[in-house]
């Protein structure tokens, strides 16, 4: 696996979902070639009204870049309507309530 991880190329693709399950916006971060544990310094801003941040769901999915062609999902997690879990909806509630302050979290990747 370390000698796997060394050709490794991922990046996280952003999805922001309506209370409907429709998609709103989308981006995703440059490729960090090599790393096994990369870190991606990138901001991205997503427009949502003050009165819809408790209705969408924001989804982060981890993708190894295989080739031009092919990609393979690594895992995924979710924040605010619908989070993957309690300490996925605790992070979304802290942001909603931190006026503005970068609020910085670890979460496991849920496999895909």
């Amino acid at each position: 696996s370390l000698y796997f991880s060394h050709f490794i190329n991922t990046y996280v693709k952003l999805t922001l979902l309506n209370s409907m399950g429709q998609e709103m916006s989308k981006c995703k971060t440059s490729i960090r070639r090599g790393q096994p544990n990369p870190v991606y310094k990138e901001t991205f801003v997503f427009q949502v009204a003050l009165f819809q941040l408790s209705d969408v769901t924001l989804i982060l999915s981890v993708y190894n870049k295989r080739s031009m062609k092919r990609k393979e999902m690594i895992g995924w997690i979710s924040l605010g309507l619908n989070s993957s879990g309690e300490e996925e909806l605790n992070h979304w509630t802290e942001m909603k309530e931190s006026k503005g302050q970068q609020v910085c979290r670890w979460h496991a990747l849920l496999e895909s």
